[in-house]
């Protein structure tokens, strides 16, 4: 098979903050705007999650609408699934935060003694794509749990919890370029941290003024970053069709 999944460059950590970003608001808009509940709305986002994984594996090259599909169905399940655990189960943000870091870790564990590398530069069967969904759907939850307890508890607030995250990413950037260390280590920091800074930049469109948001709304900040995702998605599309179309023929022998 091609390699499943997009270059990491700007780009991808872009479209990456704005689907976790959408995947905070869309799964809020579900569980409690529309008050479906959050044991209900992570049975059904689980299962849309399932679906696309599905058919994500089932493709032989990287497909942008695919893939990203895939990474906001486990962020909005990420966000039900956290709030599940944190709020209906009572763990807390603390007690679900470390369960999470431990599946997380235990997870990487597994694929990297299972296929001898963590490297998301060359996925190429479904035995490493299976691990990398998995990890990515942890990661998504436990970043909900960290944004949602940077935003509540920490006295914080959303816009110091989404600064704070914000900083921690640059200081990944720069570690990642004036240092040797492991680029494996540093792209899944990086991949934990931009949820919880979605979750908390979320939290500042949604939530009202009087407790420091912009009150878009969650149905009104879900449609701005659905629509910055799908033009995102197009261009990505668009610049995958071209590459495709330059690639040099090989001759038949």
């Amino acid at each position: 098979m091609d390699n499943k999944l997009p270059k990491v460059v700007a780009a991808f950590w872009v479209m990456k903050i704005a689907a976790t970003t959408l995947g905070e608001t869309a799964g809020d808009l579900l569980s409690m705007t529309m008050k479906v509940g959050y044991g209900l709305s992570s049975m059904i986002l689980v299962s849309m999650f399932l679906v696309s994984l599905v058919a994500q594996l089932a493709t032989r090259r990287y497909i942008p609408f695919l893939y990203w599909t895939v990474i906001l169905t486990t962020s909005t399940a990420g966000t039900t699934m956290s709030d599940y655990m944190d709020r209906t189960l009572e763990l807390g943000y603390a007690k679900g935060s470390a369960l999470l870091i431990t599946l997380l870790l235990g997870t990487l564990a597994t694929w990297r003694f299972t296929t001898g590398s963590l490297s998301v530069d060359d996925v190429r069967t479904r035995k490493s794509e299976l691990f990398y969904w998995i990890a990515i759907l942890f990661s998504n939850t436990l970043g909900t749990a960290f944004g949602d307890y940077l935003a509540d508890s920490s006295g914080l607030g959303f816009a110091g919890g989404a600064a704070l995250v914000g900083s921690l990413l640059v200081v990944v950037l720069a570690l990642t370029f004036f240092t040797k260390l492991s680029r494996v280590a540093l792209f899944w920091f990086a991949f934990v941290l931009t949820r919880p800074f979605g979750a908390t930049l979320g939290d500042v469109l949604t939530k009202p003024r009087d407790k420091g948001g912009l009150a878009f709304g969650t149905l009104g900040s879900s449609a701005i970053l659905f629509t910055v995702l799908i033009v995102l998605v197009v261009m990505a599309t668009m610049k995958q069709a071209k590459a495709a179309g330059v690639r040099p023929k090989t001759e038949s022998v």
